[in-house]
């Protein structure tokens, strides 16, 4: 699509697309030739306009002369067009203060994070945690409670802490306790925490089990603890989205915010953005979600090492500042790997 427009509609549609991003009203030639040193008659411009309407790139609402681009327009603009802006000294300053991990759970700083997102870009922060299977375990602990319960206290090797109350058949000594997460701890050592279930699993059905009641105790306290479900969510500055005008109707911000709640939705789209490094952008239906048409979602991988194990990112309007929105997302990636690295 993009060789087939020239230099003049190039420039037209990049006009039509800021201005449209700027104002959220329709876009005319005569605003168009006041404001970008096109060089251009109105007339001209208009002419243009329309081929760009004709090849399904500019649309026309039936309550102004003006036009607005397409999903069409905005991904032409994305891949050929953009011109992504650096980040400032003093974004990066206030992102690397608002992520740093010292004395922090992992999980506070995906939080802060996805708060950070939506503070920096204006639209909504989001942060998929590690899924739990991928995490790799570093230790467990169980602590006796009243009442024939057990807290069973899982830490993963980038920080990650998931605590579980067991309920128990039969009291167990704390020494007894204490004995048990000593031994899994150091036969789990290095496994991802999908390994360990499976570990688990067959060690739980193996001979050697059968015959010591406190391996066996502990196997099942174990499977009892771990988590292989859905990783953790983090949504943050949904009212940003009520700010913006196109959103001004309120069954649709009632759909929108539905399929906000529906978090399967967007992991489901999270994990989709987890096939490929980097950054990537989900224009309007793009994202197969129905709910989610009108708006577009940029986000990045964050990894600790070569293993990729989590996404961010800024879900806004299509009408995004897709350029200021970007580098921030890219750059935030980028650190909380580093982060996640030196843990």
């Amino acid at each position: 699509m993009a060789d087939q427009l020239s230099d003049r509609g190039k420039r037209i549609l990049e006009a039509v697309i800021e201005d449209y991003i700027a104002t959220a009203e329709p876009v005319g030639s005569r605003t168009i030739t006041r404001s970008h040193a096109l060089a251009l008659s109105p007339a001209t411009v208009r002419n243009v306009m329309s081929d760009l309407e004709e090849m399904g790139l500019l649309a026309s609402p039936h309550t102004s002369a003006g036009r607005i681009p397409t999903e069409k327009a905005y991904r032409l603009y994305v891949n050929s067009i953009l011109e992504v802006k650096n980040i400032t000294r003093d974004k990066k300053d206030e992102i690397r203060r608002r992520c740093q991990m010292a004395g922090k759970d992992p999980a506070q700083v995906l939080k802060e994070t996805s708060r950070l997102l939506s503070t920096t870009s204006s639209y909504m922060g989001v942060v998929m945690a590690p899924r739990p299977a991928s995490s790799v375990f570093h230790q467990i602990e169980f602590v006796k409670l009243p009442g024939k319960r057990v807290l069973a206290i899982l830490i993963s090797k980038n920080g990650t802490v998931q605590n579980r109350l067991v309920q128990v058949d039969e009291d167990i000594r704390q020494e007894d306790l204490v004995r048990m997460a000593n031994y899994l701890t150091d036969q789990l050592q290095g496994l991802t925490i999908a390994q360990v279930r499976e570990r688990i699993l067959n060690e739980m059905n193996s001979e050697k089990v059968r015959y010591d009641s406190l391996m066996a105790r502990a196997l099942a306290l174990s499977e009892q603890t771990i988590n292989t479900g859905n990783p953790e969510l983090f949504l943050e500055g949904q009212a940003n989205i009520l700010d913006q005008p196109e959103f001004s109707d309120a069954g649709r911000m009632r759909e929108i915010f539905r399929a906000f709640e529906k978090k399967s939705l967007l992991l489901d789209l999270f994990d989709r953005a987890m096939q490929a490094d980097g950054v990537q952008i989900f224009i309007g239906s793009e994202s197969h979600l129905l709910k989610m048409e009108g708006m577009s979602l940029i986000t990045s991988t964050y990894m600790t090492g070569k293993d990729t194990v989590g996404v961010l990112g800024v879900i806004g309007p299509t009408r995004m500042g897709y350029g200021r929105v970007i580098p921030i997302v890219d750059y935030t990636a980028k650190l909380i790997s580093r982060l996640l690295e030196t843990e």
